[in-house]
């Protein structure tokens, strides 16, 4: 199977990286001078352990891609970026018949919207819920902080179920530096992930050099927007994991290190903001949440405020921390891990 990662930032950087390090067959799609940098001097993946320049063939348009009927189709740009690539990418040819009706499409994004967007484009359409600190700052050069593994990730069928691609790329993540698990219901772990994201705006408006008060504030907003969140999915009769289940089986099994003497700066809004992208996620987390309590009446006034401050923001372009009054952020335990999951 060879890997082609649409989105070669953090998370599909480190994934694509890890794959072709061990020998897997990787293409990446960048943009920009990212892909310029990526095309002149390789990939630099930084890990804990160690640090390695990795030449993959990379382009910076999904027309420039000369797809394979063995090809697996890595989408990993962030949510609000998905829309504009899915039609061009299902229209590209493989063989006589266009991607969309070929090829297997695997998620690694947050939020619960990609893969029902996908479906009206690809009739293979894989949820991968994705727990995995990962940086990307600067053109050419991704980080990857976990350790002993670079991510948790759980993979399965949007629509239910697993086939064999997902227990190919399964294993061939595992073998890759990866825990990756084949799910039959993937989708409830994304919602799962979704509560644990609602926070990611905090961390960009609040950033991380609080008080103790500021601290407790933040927490309880925190809390107050996942609350919401599982309201939401009562209200919509989804499934989600359970907070038990979900800490049984990430407990002890991965750990955010320095990365050439850095710490984790952020989570992937915060990086967003610093990297002054004009765009975020918050529409497709919070804003997620903010949707199903309109269509089945339950009130999420916590998400609604958050997003519409990240829209303040983003559009104001200030820097992260710089929007907001600690009058209502997040805990000790949330902010601490904000900057682990992605």
């Amino acid at each position: 199977m060879r890997y082609v990662v649409v989105g070669a930032g953090g998370i599909g950087g480190v994934i694509g990286g890890r794959l072709a390090e061990t020998g897997h067959e990787v293409v990446l799609v960048a943009r920009g001078r990212h892909a310029e940098v990526l095309r002149r001097d390789g990939l630099r993946l930084a890990l804990p352990e160690r640090v390695v320049q990795l030449k993959i063939p990379t382009v910076e348009r999904v027309a420039e891609l000369s797809l394979q009927p063995q090809d697996a189709l890595v989408l990993s740009v962030k949510s609000q970026q998905t829309a504009e690539l899915l039609g061009e990418l299902a229209a590209q040819p493989v063989g006589d018949r266009p991607a969309g009706q070929s090829l297997p499409l695997f998620c690694f994004q947050n939020g619960v919207s990609n893969e029902l967007d996908a479906l009206r484009y690809f009739g293979q359409v894989h949820g991968v819920c994705v727990s995995m600190p990962t940086t990307y700052l600067e053109p050419g050069r991704v980080e990857g902080q976990g350790s002993p593994i670079s991510g948790i990730l759980e993979l399965g069928l949007a629509l239910g179920g697993s086939d064999e691609a997902d227990a190919v790329m399964a294993a061939d993540l595992n073998a890759s530096g990866f825990l990756a698990t084949v799910r039959e219901d993937v989708m409830a772990w994304k919602r799962a992930k979704l509560l644990r994201n609602l926070g990611n705006a905090l961390e960009a408006l609040f950033g991380r050099a609080l008080s103790e008060n500021e601290l407790e504030a933040v927490r309880q907003l925190s809390i107050a927007a996942k609350q919401e969140g599982e309201a939401c999915y009562r209200a919509a009769g989804l499934s989600v994991i359970d907070g038990q289940r979900w800490r049984e089986h990430q407990s002890g099994k991965l750990s955010v290190k320095a990365v050439e003497g850095r710490e984790r700066g952020g989570g992937s809004t915060w990086q967003s903001v610093v990297r002054g992208q004009g765009s975020v996620e918050t529409d497709f987390l919070n804003g997620e949440i903010a949707r199903l309590g309109r269509l089945h009446g339950v009130p999420t006034p916590v998400n609604v405020e958050l997003q519409h401050r990240m829209w303040h923001l983003v559009g104001e372009a200030a820097e992260a921390g710089e929007v907001g009054e600690a009058g209502a952020e997040l805990p000790s335990e949330v902010l601490a891990g904000l900057g682990q999951g992605r």
